[in-house]
């Protein structure tokens, strides 16, 4: 049981792990420690978790509270009435936490630390999330950077080197309260349908599960990374996305574990790609702290005026995978069915939605951050905006996605495809990205029946093509 007097709150947010972990390890040097969790669904607001994440969130907690010996508390509320009310009970003496960077967390951070320093309780916060904090990185002119290359590598990689990571502290300080009542099922995090269950067999949710697929990426992936991550039905991804978004791992043990390839033959050019993936995930972070209204507007504001579709029906037939384009629609059942989706595919179906439906990027936004188990409002809105061609360093926006010919080159045995759409999986390769332009026999001998088992395309990929040229054209004019 804590004690009436003189604890300090290690409090969990996003770096639900013991090794690495800057703000638990000062907590526990200082004294008895309480660590609790609080599910804030009140300033979290349109940004609260979607259901793929809130399922992993639940299991993640689950697997740290074993870790800290079934003493992790749970809350569900406001942070800054929670935090008040173990404070009135118990006497906080100091706050511990690690920093988050999303604009509404800034916010409520801000108000909970004057709150508490103005009753003298110690608020201590550390960066357990990032490799480098964003207002460090700057242009020479004190501006921050709005294009990833001259980011990573004149601003970043000339900055401090990450820091080590620090051991797992020792857990002999932590304490409890009794007659705990809520629970982390009382949480509702757990979706109510088992959607779920497939997901269950793919992914291991908690810091072991995360140092375990760092291990078997640096073992089977990092070779040819930097060529092999284009292909989806290759091992050359880490999956760590999920695992850095929570803070099961920091991107420092990232870092510094692969870099312990250094020096191997041939390994360089990959090496280095891998870390400047890293470095996309810190530039992300640093376009979010510095644009805190890139969730919602465009970063290039000519795209405000961009003359959107609003097909409802088209929308619904690219989240449900109907597009009748076999990449888009496996890309799309990926997502689905596992609450992932490869990089490559997450290119080429965001350019399918905003360019050839020439529907807003928010609504992909939205269906990702709903049904992805990363979903990172950082990653998220700065992916969707490069996508759509209104970010930062953003894909120039008649670059468009030829989903056949990407399905060519990048699945060109069809594996991965056949695997998320088992209805085309006796369709010979020539035809598997195009299959409305089979003959009737090869259609029939695959057992496909357009318009029945398989949707026909939903749009013409030449002349969409040339109806989003036209339309991004018309932003140029009325912005003259």
């Amino acid at each position: 049981m804590a004690s009436k007097k003189n604890i300090n709150v290690m409090w969990f947010r996003q770096d639900l792990r013991l090794a690495d972990n800057p703000a638990l390890s000062k907590a526990l040097e200082d004294g008895k420690t309480l660590p609790i969790f609080i599910f804030d669904n009140v300033n979290s607001k349109d940004h609260i978790n979607g259901s793929a994440s809130k399922w992993w969130l639940h299991n993640s907690l689950t697997q740290l509270n074993k870790s800290l010996k079934n003493k992790l508390c749970f809350y569900k509320g406001n942070p800054l009435e929670i935090l008040d009310e173990i404070n009135i009970e118990y006497k906080i003496i100091n706050i511990f936490w690690n920093r988050c960077y999303e604009p509404w967390r800034i916010r409520r951070d801000k108000k909970i630390k004057k709150y508490f320093t103005d009753k003298d309780v110690n608020v201590s916060t550390f960066n357990g999330s990032l490799l480098w904090e964003p207002w460090n990185i700057a242009k020479k002119d004190g501006t921050p950077y709005k294009v990833f290359t001259p980011y990573y590598r004149k601003g970043c990689l000339n900055s401090d080197k990450p820091r080590m990571p620090l051991p797992i502290p020792d857990l002999s300080n932590l304490t409890s309260i009794d007659g705990q009542d809520i629970k982390i099922e009382d949480l509702d995090l757990m979706p109510k349908h088992n959607w779920y269950e497939k997901m269950t067999s793919l992914w291991s949710p908690g810091e072991e599960g995360a140092l375990s697929k760092i291990d078997e990426f640096i073992l089977n992936g990092l070779d040819n990374y930097k060529e092999g991550r284009n292909f989806p039905s290759n091992k050359n991804v880490s999956q760590l996305s999920p695992h850095l978004h929570f803070g099961e791992v920091s991107p420092n043990q990232v870092w510094y574990r692969a870099k312990t390839k250094e020096g191997k033959l041939g390994i360089k050019k990959d090496l280095d790609h891998f870390l400047s993936e890293l470095g996309w995930r810190e530039f992300s972070f640093n376009l979010l702290y510095h644009f805190p209204f890139l969730p919602k507007e465009n970063l290039q504001k000519k795209f405000d005026n961009f003359p959107w579709d609003n097909d409802k029906d088209k929308l619904k037939k690219w989240q449900r995978g109907l597009t009748g384009y076999p990449i888009v629609d496996a890309g799309m059942q990926e997502l689905w069915q596992t609450g992932y989706m490869h990089n490559r595919l997450r290119m080429v179906v965001g350019s399918f939605l905003v360019k050839n439906l020439l529907l807003h990027w928010h609504h992909g936004e939205r269906w990702f951050w709903n049904c992805l188990i990363d979903a990172d409002l950082a990653s998220n809105s700065a992916g969707w905006q490069w996508i759509a061609g209104s970010g930062a360093d953003a894909a120039p926006y008649f670059r468009i996605f030829n989903p056949i010919t990407q399905g060519q080159k990048f699945d060109s045995d069809g594996k991965y495809t056949r695997k998320y759409l088992p209805v085309l999986s006796e369709m010979p390769d020539k035809f598997l990205f195009n299959p409305w332009e089979a003959p009737e026999d090869v259609l029939r001998l695959a057992g496909v029946k357009l318009g029945e088992n398989y949707p026909l395309p939903i749009v013409e990929i030449g002349s969409s093509r040339q109806k989003a040229l036209e339309a991004f054209a018309t932003t140029k004019t009325l912005m003259a």
